[in-house]
């Protein structure tokens, strides 16, 4: 659920209220049909994508989902160019073109707020590091994330290891709930063991995951596979669930 902050429920409501107001109701995802299942590709950050060439895999499947802020101009042979859905929080978010779905995993209250200024007045108040008082966006595009699914993936998925789930895991579990093939590229360690990210020059060699429970949320995708639900290949997952 949200972080506990000074404020009560009304105060919630009325945020959620406001949001509901603004941003349009819509449809996740295209529907599968009989001769064709819905593929999805999920990208995340790992600096194992360096020199993979996982780029035209990527932008094959239906669905491309990215997230916090990496980026894909530059390193297209690697991460692919198309995107469909960007998950982001308020201090990981940037600008996103018009046909890219927003979708906000809320950690308290008052990122539900800079969601709402950030398309429109602008958003003034203070984080725990820089947040980007305006963004670009498809305003009939933008999704959120129900706080009670991050409070789900870390119950019932890591069994309460770790403060709270990574973004790049939350996401997985998302797309295991609304795909019925699902490709995952970049998550895990580099070649090295450094939980690098592939957009930054890697300066602590001894990085590793903070508050997430990295390992922990990799092994769980080796035991996937290991139910046969999977197919491992370097970094990446299949996961087919007809």
């Amino acid at each position: 659920g949200l972080q506990a902050e000074k404020r009560n429920f009304d105060s919630y409501s009325t945020t959620v209220n406001t949001l509901f107001k603004m941003f349009p109701t819509q449809s996740i995802l295209i529907e599968p049909s009989p001769g064709h299942c819905r593929t999805c590709a999920v990208v995340g950050n790992s600096g194992n994508l360096l020199g993979s060439h996982y780029g035209p895999l990527i932008d094959f499947n239906d669905v491309i989902i990215r997230m916090n802020n990496g980026p894909t101009k530059g390193y297209e042979a690697d991460v692919g160019k198309r995107t469909t859905h960007h998950i982001v929080y308020p201090e990981s978010a940037s600008d996103l073109d018009n046909t890219t779905h927003l979708v906000l995993v809320p950690f308290k209250i008052q990122d539900l707020e800079w969601l709402i200024k950030a398309l429109t007045t602008g958003f003034f108040g203070t984080s725990y590091m820089p947040v980007k008082s305006k963004i670009k966006a498809n305003k009939d595009l933008v999704m959120v994330v129900n706080p009670a699914f991050m409070r789900y993936v870390h119950d019932t998925w890591l069994e309460k290891k770790g403060r709270y789930p990574s973004t790049g895991f939350m996401t997985l579990v998302i797309a295991l709930h609304i795909c019925d093939e699902v490709h995952v590229f970049g998550y895990g360690a580099d070649k090295d063991g450094n939980w690098s990210h592939y957009l930054e020059k890697l300066q602590d060699r001894k990085l590793k995951t903070g508050v997430h429970p990295g390992g922990h949320e990799y092994s769980i995708i080796q035991q996937l596979a290991e139910q046969q639900k999977t197919q491992v290949l370097y970094w990446m997952v299949i996961i087919c669930q007809h």
